[in-house]
């Protein structure tokens, strides 16, 4: 597997390399590593033909690795955050995520997206982005296409959203707490809250961060859900379950998570499994890239650039309800 492997950590250099220019020349990565990776992967493999002994080593990357990152995850997950925000705003979170992966999911299926590929946009809109893709497709069995194509679409739409949405708060005339929540309902990764906030000022980016590591708290049931739902599609002798209910990486994730939120796990071991984890799970999408066909990513876009739109909206249209009900607009 050595060659494949080593082509994916090329990669995964490059994209990092790739990203570390664009925050130096903008002060912030307007592309993340993440998707570098899957776009360079996929120049490669359109671009040149890849010999089967890179196959395995590839695979490996784009399965294995990917699995170990998102054990990882849980390192950074406290159950205790729960509990910060209040009983009001957790339930908003929670019928937030549930209502706007059900709406965009139907939407997608309408316009003629298969089934893996609507769930992953859904997923992705309505959690975490990339992230959220990336750990729900093993539980789909979606494959490298599929995965490529909704992290390329969400994380360029993503990007817009934190450009819009200071121009939407103060639209709307909504407070710093307001928009804080709204961005954290919203926008994808934490460190693309900060930026969406930080025009709001200090209560706006406190609120907006907590608010989204709560939802990316939802991203555990929500796997497991579809875990347990793919598993029941398919069969209980479908290969990789091994007997479990569920995948057995997510009961790696769902027990560190555990051991994080009970202090069972010292903080000095929290940087490095997140770093361990982040760097995997480039690696991992450096894998997917190299084996995507460009032309199917191309033949699937104009569909999925409306359904991540028509998500997105739906997602702030939800959004908004939610501070109109527990009375912060």
């Amino acid at each position: 597997m050595l060659p494949g492997l080593a082509l994916a950590g090329a990669v995964s250099l490059g994209a990092l390399a790739l990203e570390r220019i664009e925050t130096y020349a903008t002060g912030r990565p307007w592309l993340e590593a993440l998707v570098l990776a899957i776009l360079i992967g996929t120049a490669i493999r359109t671009g040149w033909r890849i010999p089967a002994r890179f196959d395995s080593g590839i695979q490996c990357a784009a399965k294995t690795l990917l699995e170990v990152a998102i054990v990882l995850m849980g390192a950074t997950i406290s159950f205790g955050a729960i509990l910060a925000v209040g009983w009001p705003l957790l339930l908003g979170i929670a019928a937030t995520v549930v209502l706007a992966i059900g709406a965009s999911f139907l939407l997608g299926r309408a316009l003629g997206l298969t089934r893996e590929v609507a769930l992953l946009v859904a997923c992705g809109n309505a959690i975490c982005g990339n992230s959220a893709i990336a750990a729900v497709a093993p539980a789909i069995d979606a494959d490298a296409d599929d995965v490529a194509t909704a992290i390329a679409f969400t994380a360029v739409l993503g990007v817009g959203v934190v450009l819009c949405l200071p121009l939407a708060a103060a639209g709307l005339h909504l407070s710093a707490a307001a928009g804080g929540v709204l961005a954290g309902l919203t926008v994808y990764a934490v460190p693309q809250v900060i930026a969406a906030t930080a025009p709001l000022g200090a209560v706006a980016i406190q609120l907006g961060t907590l608010v989204k590591l709560v939802r990316v708290l939802t991203l555990g049931p929500v796997v497991t859900c579809l875990s347990l739902l793919q598993r029941r599609r398919e069969g209980a002798d479908r290969r990789g379950t091994n007997g479990l209910l569920l995948p057995g990486f997510i009961l790696a994730f769902l027990a560190l998570a555990a051991a994080r939120s009970l202090a069972l796990l010292p903080d000095a071991l929290v940087p490095p499994a997140q770093g361990a984890g982040n760097f995997l799970t480039v690696m991992a999408m450096a894998g997917l890239g190299l084996g995507v066909d460009l032309r199917h990513v191309a033949a699937a876009g104009p569909r999925v650039t409306l359904a991540v739109t028509l998500s997105l909206l739906i997602l702030a249209g939800i959004a908004l309800l939610v501070l109109r009900l527990i009375g912060l607009a």
